[in-house]
């Protein structure tokens, strides 16, 4: 049991986040590509939907080698996507509609185009060298030697986080793409200038940040500024740097600086929320705890890392019973201190109702408002992600230039070098691919989804004849009517969004409940996560006497859980 959050709660508490991918979002002047025109246009959408926050993924100017996640500058709008004075009307619009809009921020690296790197980059005694990682190669090697590599470390996007740059000899550190150079935020003048650009944003009515990997800023540095080899990973020519990055040892200093410099006077209207891979319960308690003045909420991967089978692009079946074993310790772990982040969906994962629901289509309105039920009735702040309040499913990607993604790219070359056979590579790629996530979202049946009028720059799912938004506005049964009423729910009933969790039938592999209880009300959440149909009364006899607040099937048999049905009930 998890316990009651009081009434004064903050306002994000009670909120719902919707996330636009705005590259995939709406395109507005037929380019082919999503623009911030676009996302004004689709305001109305949003405050259908309900929700309170819109989270918006990087529009600053960058190169897009990483689809915006590579910035150059970071007080301008990128072309592609319109202009600054566009975002100043998006601001406003927003606020006008009762909504917020959340910056995603990416500071653990820049472009390698940003001027601070070019300067950094423009000789080994530039002012700004220190502002990046650069290392010489090991002792007794030459330059590009292989093995030479000042760490055995694997980038997060294949391949070493080493990049040679030949002019001076010395390698730069990217955990990511070559094209990402992490800054070192051991040297404070770097962090000054990220605050001073956090302050700029606010000053101009933005509500908060979503930062991008965050805690991987601080580096495990030894005293003479040494970094050191990771364990090898087996079947790769590279170690993990895991040890070394993630969390490091001054990731809450440099957090709580941040807290100071940046948001002092600007608290009760923010919300600041961490991407954090590899981040444990325990820690997340640190990082949220309201007293330390750190982020109001973490990102963490446990749960979308369970179907994992060894890594991501070798996936298996969830197994239920993991899935509520994690969700309920994370529940349990921030019922006293801190606060959950929900989410299924984002850029970064594909689709949930293909990878954990059942596209088919029998079962896929069902299963995609069963997984939205179970998600947004836990304790925490509930993450929309777009076109997923529709239903939208993985792409049927058929050949390896249908992708675009750089980490499936780069996963494919490594792959098949390594001796893999090409078909099941791209056969994981059709399964786990972030591209899954980035279609175009599903405005109506025309032939590019009502998206754009141009080529999109990556393919409409063709399912979007059916799927779409104007065919579930009016229906009282989609996906997308479900979602208004959970997030209405929310809104409405100060249990949902503050009472504790309980979990219950931790053992079933099927059927997930929990209650969720405040000021003596208490709500049971039943949803069936299979293709099988169960007698509720033999699992859960308190049910029989309640009565239904919200359900994703019209009621026939109340003793009768059938597939992919979830249920919201009040006990007496």
């Amino acid at each position: 049991m998890t316990a009651e959050q009081p009434d004064d709660a903050p306002w994000w508490t009670r909120a719902v986040v919707y996330q636009v991918y705005p590259r995939s979002f709406m395109d507005s002047d037929g380019d082919g590509v999503g623009d911030l025109g676009g996302v004004l246009r689709r305001l109305d959408h949003l405050t259908d939907l309900g929700v309170d926050v819109l989270w918006l993924s990087p529009v600053y100017r960058s190169p897009q080698a990483d689809n915006g996640y590579d910035i150059s500058d970071y007080t301008d709008v990128d072309p592609a996507f319109g202009t600054l004075a566009q975002l100043d009307e998006l601001i406003a619009a927003l606020h006008e509609r009762g909504m917020k809009l959340v910056m995603d921020l990416v500071v653990n690296h820049t472009s390698d185009e940003h001027p601070w790197f070019a300067e950094s980059r423009s000789a080994p005694d530039s002012p700004k060298r220190d502002w990046y990682w650069w290392r010489p190669p090991r002792a007794g090697m030459a330059p590009g030697q292989p093995g030479a590599e000042p760490t055995n470390w694997h980038s997060f996007f294949s391949g070493s986080t080493w990049e040679l740059d030949e002019a001076s000899g010395e390698y730069y550190l990217h955990l990511f793409d070559r094209k990402q150079p992490d800054l070192n935020w051991e040297n404070p003048q770097v962090r000054h200038a990220v605050y001073e650009m956090m302050r700029w944003w606010l000053d101009r009515g933005v509500d908060g940040f979503r930062m991008d990997v965050i805690n991987l800023i601080s580096k495990d540095v030894g005293p003479g500024g040494e970094l050191h080899d990771g364990p090898p990973i087996p079947g790769l020519p590279y170690g993990d740097a895991t040890s070394s990055v993630v969390c490091g040892p001054r990731i809450h200093e440099f957090l709580q600086e941040m807290h100071r410099e940046v948001y002092a006077g600007h608290r009760d209207r923010l919300l600041l929320v961490g991407e954090m891979p590899g981040v444990t319960v325990e820690e997340a308690r640190l990082f949220t705890d309201p007293a330390r003045e750190e982020v109001d909420m973490v990102f963490q991967f446990e749960h979308v890392q369970l179907d994992y089978d060894g890594s991501k692009f070798s996936p298996r079946p969830l197994r239920l019973t993991d899935l509520k074993a994690s969700f309920g310790r994370w529940q349990a772990g921030l019922a006293d201190v801190g606060w959950n982040s929900l989410y299924w969906d984002n850029h970064d994962q594909p689709r949930a109702v293909s990878r954990f629901g059942d596209d088919s289509p029998r079962h896929r309105r069902d299963s995609a408002t069963c997984l939205a039920t179970l998600l947004h009735l836990h304790r925490g702040t509930p993450y929309v992600y777009q076109g997923e309040e529709l239903g939208m499913a993985n792409a049927p990607f058929e050949h390896l230039d249908d992708f675009r993604d750089v980490e499936s790219l780069n996963h494919y070359a490594q792959a098949v070098a390594h001796g893999e056979e090409p078909g099941a590579v791209l056969g994981a790629l059709r399964r786990m691919s972030r591209d899954n996530a980035r279609t175009p979202v599903q405005w109506d049946a025309s032939p590019d989804a009502g998206f754009t009028t141009g080529t999109p720059w990556i393919a409409v799912n063709p399912d979007h004849a059916e799927w779409n938004a104007e065919a579930q506005r009016e229906d009282p049964r989609s996906v997308l009517a479900h979602h208004r009423r959970l997030v209405a729910l929310r809104h409405e009933d100060p249990v949902v969004a503050l009472g504790d969790f309980t979990m219950l039938l931790p053992e079933h592999e099927s059927v997930y409940a929990f209650t969720r209880s405040r000021g003596g009300v208490t709500l049971l959440v039943v949803c069936n996560v299979s293709g099988h149909e169960y007698r509720l009364a033999e699992l859960l006899p308190e049910a029989g006497g309640a009565d239904l607040v919200l359900g994703n099937l019209d009621v026939d048999d109340p003793a009768v859980l059938r597939p992919w049905e979830a249920r919201v009930l009040r006990l007496p």
